[in-house]
């Protein structure tokens, strides 16, 4: 159940709390919950605001019925009886129409319109304003991306027999590696224990790995892996290519990549700045 609070005490992470994940590693919010958060007490004055965000949708050439999806749930009423009651999956940008359509005197409406919008926005960044970015603005980006593909890749592996994660995912970084674990790689970066390793690559680097997991992830679709050690010889494979790739084409190796001065989460403490403007794209 959702917990309300004051709308002067929402922020962000209220959104992200009601954010729903499916199995391919895809968002959604539904709509009841939306509501819930967004202030509005009754469900047909709400769905009117839907109505009209369908509206523009359809205005912008944009399916409807991809960012809308209907859904029916049980909901129980005071004497135990349960009844249909009509919902919808929506898609980050659905909520974003919400918001945009909404009650503009509620303060949650406000912040709504700000996180749904900037959200969206970074998904859709182009390659000329990606190349407008600094590196380390970069990074940030690559390692957003990265986070969002270990989570599909680890739905998918699990699907494939996959239980010791952490053994599955060392199979990857030893063949894009040359060999080498993600403790070997901690160890060589001069790491603290237990620090994040992709918090500490480059955007090339971190580039690298993400087409390791995103290729990974449709091998294992693709050819139906069922087993534990196909999965792990799979991800190892998959790595040692991307590996002979890099080498064919004259690059530098992942290894061989310069190690960031500060990690990431250093940088999200120091540098509020950098991270506006990134959000502001």
């Amino acid at each position: 159940m959702i917990k309300l609070e004051k709308s002067e005490n929402y922020n962000n992470q209220t959104f992200e709390d009601i954010k729903h994940i499916n199995e391919d590693g895809i968002e959604y919010w539904y709509a009841r919950e939306l509501q819930k958060v967004l202030n509005y007490k009754e469900w047909r004055k709400f769905e009117n605001v839907i109505n009209k965000a369908k509206e523009a949708c359809k205005n912008t050439d944009v399916s409807v019925f991809k960012h809308f999806v209907d859904v029916d749930k049980l909901s129980k009423r005071a004497n135990n009886a349960e009844v249909v009651i009509k919902d919808y999956k929506l898609t980050r940008y659905a909520c974003y129409l919400i918001a945009q359509n909404g009650d503009s005197r509620k303060k949650v409406i406000a912040l709504a319109q700000t996180y749904f919008a900037v959200q969206t926005r970074k998904q859709e960044i182009s390659e000329k304003e990606y190349s407008s970015l600094t590196e380390d603005e970069k990074r940030f980006y690559q390692r957003d991306l990265t986070r969002k593909g270990n989570y599909s890749l680890n739905q998918t592996a699990k699907k494939a027999g996959v239980k010791n994660f952490d053994k599955f995912h060392n199979y990857g970084y030893k063949g894009l590696y040359n060999g080498e674990s993600a403790d070997d790689i901690a160890k060589r970066k001069g790491l603290r224990y237990r620090e994040d390793i992709l918090d500490n690559m480059g955007s090339d680097e971190l580039i690298a790995n993400l087409f390791r997991i995103s290729q990974t992830e449709q091998k294992l679709k693709k050819d139906n892996i069922q087993t534990e050690k196909e999965a792990n010889k799979t991800h190892y494979n998959i790595g040692k290519n991307i590996r002979e790739v890099i080498a064919k084409n004259g690059g530098t190796m992942p290894e061989e990549l310069p190690t960031p001065k500060k990690s990431l989460k250093q940088l999200e403490k120091e540098d509020k700045k950098m991270l506006n403007r990134i959000n502001s794209i």
